[in-house]
């Protein structure tokens, strides 16, 4: 815990950010003094690091939230990658997340007692999975999507293209039937639930609502590898990360010069913001700054068939392995990789793998004159 000298500078700071629009890493505006003492409460777990005697594995694929989650500040995303699995029925569509084997997310490093133990370097992965590469996504301005009424998704969603204009945005539905909306395939219905299966998933850091540690690929951990008492984290720090992460503000966007305006225009009129959707709404909710807001985030929060180049696995009750959700643009001139699986190096390279749906805007795009081209691209690196 920081001294009252500390908390007091950090409080400041604070209280001079919110008096400006908010910068990567700043607090949402107008929190309360409660909310922001929350907030710089879950910021000191979310830089917190793990060791195995607090929690850390025995399977992880970071040590911290913060050692992912750090580019260009905390919260932000990274290239760091790590890797999923399902296996897909294509007789009858039913995706098997591989539970009783490990899955969905497979970790990529062991504790030193495990690979004693075990004489493994990782989490084995089944022969006959597919497999998907996944990158670190940036958090700011999630709390925002967290408040954006269900409503509003199943009105954006047209699965069978009853507009006739080739999108079909479609919600995905975690293993429960709840409508999804975090993660690249959409598949977590709520923030909570996103942070809280970080800490075990990625960290291997046992919660109050899991308790227990991951398998081994479906098999028991060997005894003695994990000497932390379960639960790792407990529930008010747990709790604070979530404020944390809840009251990230979305970071703004640069000011358009008259190019960048042009693009916005262009960007509009060959159909990306079809599914990069400029705005959503928030609804009702018991934090003021997040209740009836608007946030530019530029998706819709909905899958998307993306095309078989960028197919990869299939997850929850719907999302096949070409289908996708819109990933947000806020934040985006921060991404140094793109798209899911980080393969594209530039805006211009990730617009240039989208198909399925979006391969009408993307040959709109090739068609475009360069200056409509460049307009565009600046528009989007002012996000």
């Amino acid at each position: 815990m920081r001294a009252a000298g500390g908390w007091l500078a950090a409080l400041a700071v604070i209280v001079v950010a919110c008096a400006r629009a908010p910068e990567p890493g700043d607090p949402l505006r107008n929190l309360t003094q409660a909310e922001r003492e929350r907030f710089l409460q879950g910021r000191a777990v979310f830089d917190s690091v793990f060791n195995p005697t607090t929690g850390l594995g025995p399977l992880f694929n970071a040590p911290g939230c913060i050692a992912c989650h750090n580019g260009p500040v905390a919260g932000g995303g990274s290239p760091v990658s790590e890797i999923h699995a399902s296996a897909f029925s294509t007789a009858d569509g039913f995706c098997d997340p591989l539970a009783a084997q490990g899955g969905p997310v497979y970790q990529l490093r062991v504790t030193d007692a495990l690979r004693q133990a075990l004489g493994i370097e990782r989490e084995p992965i089944p022969a006959a999975a597919d497999t998907a590469v996944r990158t670190t996504p940036d958090v700011f301005g999630f709390g925002l999507l967290d408040a954006v009424p269900e409503a509003t998704l199943m009105a954006l969603a047209d699965p069978n293209d009853a507009d006739g204009d080739g999108i079909s945005g479609r919600v995905n539905r975690f293993f429960d039937g709840r409508v999804g909306r975090f993660g690249r395939k959409a598949l977590v219905p709520t923030l909570a639930e996103f942070n809280e299966g970080a800490f075990l998933l990625e960290q291997g850091v046992t919660t109050p609502n899991a308790p227990e540690e991951n398998s081994v690929a479906g098999d028991p951990l060997p005894p003695g590898v994990d000497p932390a008492l379960d639960p790792e984290i407990g529930a008010t720090a747990l709790a604070r990360v979530n404020d944390y992460v809840r009251f990230l503000a979305p970071p703004r966007a640069r000011d358009l010069t008259t190019v960048g305006q042009r693009g916005q225009t262009v960007f509009n009129e060959i159909g990306c913001a079809k599914c990069h959707v400029p705005e959503l709404r928030t609804g009702d909710h018991p934090v003021r700054a997040i209740a009836n807001q608007t946030v530019a985030a530029y998706t819709d929060l909905l899958l998307h068939d993306m095309g078989p180049e960028l197919a990869d696995i299939c997850l929850g009750l719907v999302a096949v392995p070409g289908e996708f959700r819109t990933e947000p643009l806020m934040g985006l001139r921060f991404a140094s990789r793109l798209l899911h699986d980080g393969r594209a190096g530039s805006i211009e390279q990730a617009i240039q793998f989208h198909g399925g749906e979006s391969a009408a805007s993307r040959s709109a795009f090739d068609s475009l004159s360069d200056a409509d081209r460049t307009a565009i691209l600046e528009f989007l690196r002012s996000l």
